[in-house]
């Protein structure tokens, strides 16, 4: 299971989120917050594996938000707008969904999410000095540097 917490401060985006993340098995959203200091509290309280987070919020930011924190979790920004993207993505966010949030879209991002989490259990368990593995995917074999 993925461990989900939405930070939003729009009850419609919210929404939108949780409905998307119950048509996927394998998410289980943690609690919903509509800012930073609930969002924070909510890091410290559970073992947040994803957080689904707003650029444009009162107070704090988004991103202001993301730079706060010293071990975060795995993050996919939501918003209306698109100017903050590189930023985002300067930031390690895994995705940048715009709002209106398809299902598709959504579905899309989440396969990262899980893809960065195989490789991340891939590096947990590699013997000490193993810096890569080798995949083989359409009849090749690719190596495939991992953290």
């Amino acid at each position: 299971m993925i461990n989900v917490l939405i930070v939003d401060d729009e009850p419609l985006a919210q929404e939108v989120l949780e409905t998307h993340i119950a048509r996927i098995g394998e998410l289980n959203l943690v609690k919903k917050c509509s800012n930073a200091l609930e969002a924070k509290e909510a890091l410290e309280e559970y073992s947040i594996d994803l957080m689904f987070l707003d650029i444009q919020m009162p107070q704090v930011t988004g991103v202001e938000f993301l730079k706060s924190l010293e071990n975060p979790p795995l993050v996919i920004f939501t918003t209306a707008y698109s100017n903050y993207a590189v930023e985002g993505f300067e930031l390690n966010a895994l995705d940048y969904l715009l709002k209106p949030i398809s299902f598709d879209r959504f579905s899309k991002a989440v396969e990262k999410v899980k893809e960065q989490i195989s490789l991340r259990k891939i590096a947990d368990v590699a013997p000490e000095g193993v810096d890569h593995i080798y995949v083989k995917s359409d009849k090749k074999t690719h190596k495939s540097k991992i953290f």
